[in-house]
Order: C-alpha cells, then structure tokens, then sequence
C-alpha cells in the first residue's frame, strides 16, 4: 500500500510520541489529517511559536455564526504534533474529513452524531457554556477492548498498553479495533465521513507515494476496507449540500478539553497527560514536586520528606495493582495519604490545578478572524489585560485614565454577552470611585464575538448597536433606564439620544406609580457617578427631577388600602427612591421627598409595615426627634391595635439594623412591654415577623440587645433602675425565641 495508517486516540501522549517516531522513519510525501478541510489555510499558522497550545480551529457558518463547532488541540494532541512535524520538514498538510459545511447543512439539530476527536465540538445551541450532552457511537471501542483485557477502568488500560510504551503499537491498535467493529453496530454518519476520506485517498495516490494517514483509530479498518468509488459516491451524493464557512484560530483551555465539560473526545485528566508528554524522565517525582508546590502556594506545610514518602507509596501501588508504572490512580492515592493527609479538599485542590490544569492558549495577531475580534485584541493590549483561564481579581480605581478605560472595555463586552469580567457585588464596590471584577476567559467568548460582528467592527460599535436594539425591544421604564445606566458604564454617548427618547416616550405612557419609583435609582447612580466617569449627564438629571415630580404627586393615593404583599413592594420602592434622592445630592430633592413622606407617614389608612418604615426614615433624616418616633411606636403597640399590625409596624420601624433598641430605652421598653403583653393565641402569628425583622440585625446588635433586655447593661447606659428581677424574668423565654439565643 502506498500509504501507513497511523490509528490514534485523539489527545494521547502515547499516541503523540508514536505518530512522531513512525513520520521521522517513514519520511511520507504527504500528510493527511482527521479535520475540516475548510481550514487548510490556516495549517501554517501551525509554524508561528507565538500559537501556542491548547487551541482550537472555530469554525462557522458565515451566515449564521451561532452554526458553529471547534476542534481543539493539546500540545499533546498526535495531530498537532504530526502536523507541527509535516510544517517543520515542509511536508504537504491537508484535512481530509467531510467538510464542514456539508455537516452544517445536512444534519438535524435533534439528530447530533457523536462529536468525532478531536473534531467537533457543537456549538448550535448558542452562549450557552459547553456543548450538547453529545449522542454516542453503538460501541466504546476503548470500554469494550479494556473489559476484554479484564480491566474496569478504560483509561488506566488505555494508560498500560499504549501510554507507558515507548513504541510505536499501530497495528496491533488497528487489529485490536477490526475486531471491535466487526458485527458492531455502525454509526450511519461515521459511513459517510469515511467515504470521503477514502474517496480525498484515492485522489491522493494519484500524485504521491508515500502518504501518512493520521485519524482516529476507529477509522482505520474502514479506510482500509476495499470499497469501489462508485460505492462512496453514492453515500456522499444522498443530502449533499454546500453553505459558505468560515475558519479561525482560537484560544482553548484544558479545562474545556476535560470529558467532563461535554466533549466526547475530551480527556478526564489533560494537565496530567500534557506532564506525561512534556517530562522525558522521573515522571513520577516530578509531579508529586509540582502537587507539594501547588500546596505550598496555599499555606500548606509540605516538606521534601512527604514527596519522597510519597514516590515510594505510588511506586508501591503500582506494584501491588500489577501496573507497569505507577499512574494517575497511584500518584493520587499517594498524594491524598501523604501530602494531603486525608484531606479531600487539598486533594481536591491539586486535581484542579495539576490533573485537568488552567493552561490557556494564545493565538497569534494576523491570524484571520472578524474584525470585532481583532478589535478586541488591540483594546486588550491598550489596556494591558491579558485573558487568562484562571480567575483574576481586578480593582479598578475611575479616577485613574488606564483603569476608566478597563471598565469601559469590560461595561462594553458584557453588552455583546461576553462576560469576561463579572462586577464582585459581594465587596460592594459598584457605583463608587472604585470598581471590583472577577475576571476568566471562557473559549466560548470567541463565538459570541463572532455572533455580535453583525452589530460592529469594533466593540465600542457593536455595543452601541446593542444597547439601542435592547432599548428598541424594551417593555417597562426600568429596562430602558437600566439601558441608560450602562451607557454611562460602558460609555456608550452614541447610544444615549436614542435611550433617552425612549425614556420620555416610556414615562409619559406609563402611570404606575411603581414604576417611575422602579426607574429612578439606576437614574441616580447615573447622575451621582458621571463626573467620576467624566460624562455629561445634564440630561439625566432632567429627567430624574421629572419623575421625582410625578411621583411626589401620586405616591400618597397609591399608598391606599394595601395588602401585605403591596405594601412590602411599596416599602422597597421607597426605600430605593431614599437611596437615589440622597446620591442626588440636590437639597431641594431631599426636602420635598421628606416632605411627602411626612404627609404620608400620618395617615390612618396607612398599612402598619409603611407606616413604620417612614417614621423610621424620617427620624434618621431628623424629621422626628427620639420622642415623637416613641410615640408613634406607642399608638401602634397599644392594646387594641391588632397584634398583626404591630408586628407589622416594628417590622418596618426596625429593619435594617437594631441600633434603635441598643441605645434608647424608652424604644426598647415599649418593644418590651407589646411583646410581654400579646396573648398567646396572637403571639403565634406576630412570631414570624418578629423573626425576620431580628434577624437582620447584625450579630453584635442582637447580642447587645439580649444583655440589655438580661439586665447586663452597656457601657451606653446613663441611668441606674431598679430592676424588677421577676417580672423581668417573664419576658425571657419571649425574648429567648426572638433573639434565637438563650437568656438566663
């Protein structure tokens, strides 16, 4: 035959280091390769060093990206690694699987064949992380060749027979796998590629002698079988179509490649066979060094001592398992038991940064790509943030030139869905000089840029477009003013005149109340932060003072007999509007809020919860003094005010924090003497208000309050009582199951 056959198993060091050894002794004319063959031109990229691996060939449909698959490659993927050899020696490269486009074309999103190594990933399914759950061949041939052998885990026999030899086992691989598909059911889509393949074959031994045939060893008899042209004609010809395709190169993580993310070529355990592939000697030592510095790195006392304990236990198991070497299996076991002392979390720990790993790759500039893409990149190195696949902690400070711009940059890509950087709410960082952002890379970003291209050639363009689409598609006023806030964020000033007219249009329509209340805080934020953004939000504030304005005018008849349901909405609108008028910083603003909720607070038909939480507001702003909030808890607490109610009232009078109680006593003995006086069967149905609006309180408060209510006193007390020990006693249990602690 003028050609050698080099059946592999995609993404295995063995097989990268026996496809090497065989291209070296058999020199061929040409190189075939298991791929697309659409991305031909992009093979001596393969030559550039600043492509390093892992990366991924993204292919897509050119009139609708979202058609979109990859075919990633480890450095120590046997394909990389032949075709790195054929551009080294300048041997002739080609694909010669069925292309892409006749696989876009002629199958059913519902009718996926199995994801072929290290072919494609799907990608139909849009942003979402990860591919579809991928239909699987008839048969593993790898399961069914492992269970022959007597083995229960497929990848530690896959690990003795092929990747702790050091020659090359083509044939008896090929051997091994005509056995499994004859009378194996066959995989009606896995017939046609290798119709094409033999058919690129044929073609192929008209003008060379010598060819080398790199694909997955399930292929190998097929392409060997004796099938006559007019057989794989026929199988090409039925549903062949053609559609316009597009290929790049792109960055790829190993922690995409693990099996576990989706992908049915992937492997469970890629950082381990990149040490596999990479390390010539002292394989096993060399990795328990790298597991005892990952622990390190974290705190953990790991001596030399430990490592070498643990070569001799990995060595041990090795020999007691009947292994050959010492694998994956005995190098964790002896990791756990020594360095990580039985530890699952530091076990853990190393299996995420050593045995699937973080690597991601880089694609060099040039390489062909949408122009969005490319924009991005120039973006990236202006503001010298480098993606990377492991979580980065950003803090920005607005004030500075080259960090405004790095929120821009990322305010900018999560308008085109693509969250590199997600906002740390948890540190409260958000609309202050300050900015928080987690930042990773995901390889699925670089289909969404793909996707948002039809929007703009460049981020700032294709943002723009975004946001007016969104804000053309948006219902309510609080997703137009939410519009409006991330052009500030993003600074986006194109995409402002067309959100604020649709802010006008959506507010002189819309006559809920809640609404204009639901609009006003990103408004606020939008105004208080522009000069540390440096944007000019005159027009904002114009419109914040009018709908401050309409809702000074129809808050008070919407506050009218109210469910409990419609007063807790009511109260967080009105706690965020507090909020916003106070960022306005405008004291004209502030008092003719205060002034609304001052007519407000007095009405009698007011629910208990708002009634409470605006005497409350109001004597934090110092509407009320101490004395006249005393006496409106009081009225509330009284004995022929319905205990429902009053639970409702201290339930908006006391959320969000008990300093109140800890430092007045009047306040506190009127909580005091409601509760000790509510009749058992009321108690019941106060009890899980009271509940919830404790446990707000800060740990401190309640401990305070409880040695308070205990007879402890503070150091804030002032006065000296008498206290009434026994019917002080009374109110403990109460008290007890209110403060969730014991009080003795």
């Amino acid at each position: 035959m003028p050609e050698r056959y080099y059946g592999i198993r995609h993404h295995g060091p063995g097989s990268a280091r026996a496809v090497i050894r065989a291209l070296e002794e058999q020199r061929p004319d040409i190189l075939l390769v298991e791929g697309p063959p659409e991305a031909d031109e992009l093979i001596p990229w393969v030559a550039d060093d600043r492509l390093q691996p892992p990366v991924a060939l993204l292919g897509y449909a050119a009139d609708n990206p979202r058609r979109a698959a990859f075919w990633p490659f480890a450095v120590f993927s046997p394909e990389w690694q032949a075709i790195s050899w054929a551009v080294a020696n300048g041997v002739p490269v080609r694909f010669f699987d069925l292309p892409f486009a006749h696989r876009l074309t002629s199958r059913k999103p519902d009718a996926e064949p199995a994801p072929e190594e290290p072919g494609e990933i799907p990608a139909d399914e849009g942003p979402a992380p990860g591919p579809p759950e991928p239909v699987l061949r008839p048969v593993d041939p790898i399961g069914e060749l492992a269970a022959a052998a007597g083995y229960d885990d497929p990848e530690r026999w896959w690990e003795d027979v092929v990747e702790h030899r050091r020659a090359p086992a083509f044939e008896a691989i090929e051997e091994a796998m005509t056995e499994v598909r004859n009378g194996a059911l066959e995989e009606p889509y896995d017939l046609v590629r290798e119709a094409h393949m033999r058919t690129v074959l044929r073609q192929e031994r008209r003008n060379h002698k010598e060819i080398a045939v790199v694909c997955g060893a399930w292929h190998v008899p097929a392409l060997r079988a004796k099938f006559t042209a007019a057989h794989d004609a026929a199988l090409l010809k039925a549903g062949r179509r053609r559609g316009k395709v597009r290929f790049t190169w792109v960055p790829w993580t190993y922690g995409r490649l693990a099996s576990w993310q989706g992908y049915g070529a992937g492997v469970n355990s890629p950082g381990w066979y990149h040490h596999l592939f990479t390390t010539t000697d002292e394989v096993v030592p060399r990795w328990l060094v790298a597991a005892a510095g990952v622990l390190r790195d974290e705190g953990v006392d790991t001596s030399s001592a430990h490592v070498i304990e643990a070569i001799r236990l990995a060595e041990a198991l090795a020999t007691m398992r009947g292994r050959p070497l010492a694998g994956l299996a005995e190098v964790t076991d002896a990791a756990g038991a020594v360095l990580c002392e039985g530890d699952d979390l530091r076990l853990q720990l190393i299996g995420r940064r050593l045995v699937v790993g973080e690597r991601l790759g880089e694609v060099p500039d040039g390489v062909p790509t949408v122009p969005l893409a490319r924009d991005l990149e120039a973006r990236q190195r202006a503001a010298r943030l480098k993606p990377s696949a492991l979580d980065r902690a950003l803090d920005l400070d607005l004030r500075k030139d080259t960090d405004l711009a790095r929120s821009h940059l990322l305010h900018q890509l999560r308008c085109l869905d693509v969250p590199w950087g997600e906002p740390d709410e948890r540190r409260g960082s958000t609309g202050t000089f300050r900015e928080e952002w987690s930042l990773r890379w995901q390889p699925e970003f670089s289909i969404r840029l793909v996707e948002a291209s039809g929007f703009g050639t460049t981020v700032v363009a294709a943002a723009t477009a975004q946001v007016t689409a969104a804000v053309a598609k948006a219902t309510t006023l609080a997703e137009v003013t939410a519009q409006l806030e991330t052009c500030l964020l993003a600074d986006l000033p194109a995409a402002r005149p067309a959100v604020l007219r649709a802010l006008d249009a959506r507010a002189a329509e819309d006559a809920d109340v809640t609404h204009l209340m639901a609009a006003i805080p990103a408004l606020a934020r939008t105004v208080r932060y522009g000069d540390v953004r440096r944007s000019d939000v005159a027009a904002v504030a114009a419109v914040v003072r009018g709908l401050l304005a309409r809702v000074h005018a129809a808050l008070p008849p919407a506050a009218s007999a109210l469910s409990d349901e419609a007063a807790t909405a009511l109260r967080d609108h009105i706690d965020a509007v507090h909020t916003a008028v106070a960022l306005l910083g405008d004291e004209a603003e502030r008092t003719r809020w205060l002034d609304t909720l001052t007519a407000l607070a007095v009405r009698d038909d007011l629910h208990g919860l708002l009634a409470g939480r605006l005497t409350r507001l109001l004597h934090d702003a110092g509407r009320l003094t101490a004395d006249e909030a005393g006496r409106r808890l009081g009225r509330a607490l009284t004995a022929g005010v319905p205990a429902a109610t009053g639970g409702a009232w201290v339930e908006g009078f006391l959320a969000g924090g008990g300093l109140l109680l800890m430092h007045d006593d009047a306040l506190l003995s009127l909580v005091d003497d409601w509760l000790a006086a509510i009749p058992p069967d009321a108690f019941t149905e106060v009890l899980p208000l009271l509940r919830r609006t404790f446990g707000t309180f800060a740990t401190g408060e309640r401990r305070g309050i409880g040695q308070r209510v205990a007879g402890g006193g503070t150091a804030t007390r002032t006065t000296t009582a008498v206290l009434d020990r026994e019917t002080a006693t009374l109110s403990l249990p109460t008290l007890s199951t209110l403060l969730g602690r014991r009080i003795e």
